[in-house]
């Protein structure tokens, strides 16, 4: 069955297979800490604070704007170069990108203190304990963005040479990793636990790509040389990519702050386990495919083939949004059993995620357009109109996420959530 189906179906079968999968690891991860930390939803409030930056940081090197970037230069080396070329660029891209999140790495954790407790800052209306908490667990969570600096980048050269089976795998180590330290490490090390997990997680998301390298003949180059023609590239198309995800990851800051604000404990965290339910269709539909489509994208535009570059989005774009729709309704209309049964918490947190993942879910199919039409633009190397589209949507989204709180503070997290609906201006 799978020889019949073209290399584009069968690559987005196979990456929404694994995705599925690990979807299946992240719950049973959520799950475990949502039971362990029941009674005590403040320090999970916490510990999902403490991931934003460290989340901000690998979007913006090696998780999205060098790798998004990344992908269709070195199909172009692939393509009109040799391997050897390609893994050459690869090596000074990675050396790179790994640098620059060490020396950032650091001065966050200098300073995160100071982060963490500014008015604009990650969580300023935690109370002062709290914040310091926050803090330690941040510096923490930078070992891990060190480590997926370079694991983010192997991840893409692998996607660019055609292979998704290991790269589709690593999310799944990476959830097994944080299993580890939920189970395992917090007995020991309380609320740390998870944090060393996060740690294990990202050195297991990068070792298993290791035989896929080896396979496909990686040679390091051991240089920095950023007069090097194909770094320069990669750095002009991932500026405009840079500055998008920065967009994007100021947005979950922005909702975490405005949460923060609120009267209302566990509003973080269902915010956190709201985005995370709704994230698996979307990741199963939405970023499964565009996922297998940017690398044929990137071939097809590298030869000027626009007819099949068009099809081929038209196509993808069809199936999912009749695909999404259906989905976030029945999801919708079953979620609230779903969370008062799986996750342990009492009937005022339970209700809350409820509601916030409800209004999540209206924003599925504007997720699913996303993932495609941005990869799209990418393809082409027109890396300017997903800018524009996301510093729209930001502006939006703190606009009614502000007005919101202000004028429906009773309700709170579930307004922030709803804010995202901006996205579907952005789509």
């Amino acid at each position: 069955m799978m020889n019949k189906l073209t290399p584009l179906a069968r690559n987005s079968l196979i990456v929404a297979f694994f995705f599925f999968i690990n979807k299946i690891f992240a719950f049973a991860h959520t799950i475990i800490i949502s039971r362990i930390y029941a009674d005590e939803i403040h320090l999970l409030d916490t510990f999902n604070a403490a991931n934003n930056l460290p989340d901000l940081l690998f979007a913006l090197i090696s998780g999205g704007a060098l790798a998004m970037a990344f992908i269709p230069l070195l199909t172009e080396y692939l393509t009109t170069r040799d391997r050897a070329a390609a893994w050459d660029l690869f090596s000074r891209v990675a050396n790179f990108g790994f640098v620059l999140t060490g020396a950032i790495a650091i001065l966050i954790a200098i300073f995160a203190d100071q982060i963490v407790s500014a008015e604009i800052g990650i969580a300023p209306g935690f109370g002062a304990e709290q914040r310091q908490l926050l803090a330690g667990l941040m510096r923490l969570n930078l070992i891990g963005t060190v480590i997926f600096s370079i694991s983010g980048l192997v991840m893409a050269s692998l996607q660019a040479n055609q292979h998704f089976v290991l790269p589709a795998i690593a999310p799944s180590m990476y959830n097994i990793g944080q299993i580890v330290g939920a189970i395992f490490l917090v007995p020991i090390f309380g609320i740390h636990g998870l944090v060393y997990g996060v740690i294990i997680g990202a050195a297991m998301h990068l070792l298993i790509q290791v035989p896929a390298l080896i396979k496909f003949g990686f040679r390091w180059t051991p240089s920095l040389d950023i007069r090097n023609t194909g770094l320069l590239d990669a750095l002009k198309l991932m500026t405009p990519r840079l500055f998008t995800m920065a967009g994007i990851q100021f947005i979950f800051i922005a909702r975490d702050n405005l949460a923060s604000r609120l009267d209302q404990v566990g509003s973080v965290t269902s915010l956190t386990f709201g985005w995370m339910i709704m994230q698996v269709p979307e990741t199963i539909l939405g970023t499964a495919i565009a996922t297998a489509m940017l690398p044929t994208l990137s071939e097809y535009a590298s030869r000027q083939e626009w007819t099949e570059f068009r099809a081929t989005i038209e196509r993808a774009l069809r199936f999912l949004i009749a695909l999404s729709l259906p989905v976030a309704a029945v999801m919708a209309a079953g979620i609230n059993p779903l969370v008062r049964v799986v996750f342990g918490f009492d009937e005022d947190t339970s209700a809350l995620l409820t509601w916030t993942t409800r209004a999540y879910l209206l924003t599925l199919t504007g997720y699913v357009v996303h993932e495609v039409a941005v990869r799209s633009f990418y393809a082409r190397k027109e890396p300017m109109v997903p800018l524009y589209a996301v510093l729209l949507r930001l502006a939006l989204f703190i606009g009614i996420g502000v007005a919101g709180i202000t004028l429906f503070r009773n309700i709170g997290a579930p307004v922030i959530a709803f804010a995202e609906i901006a996205l579907l201006i952005e789509a």
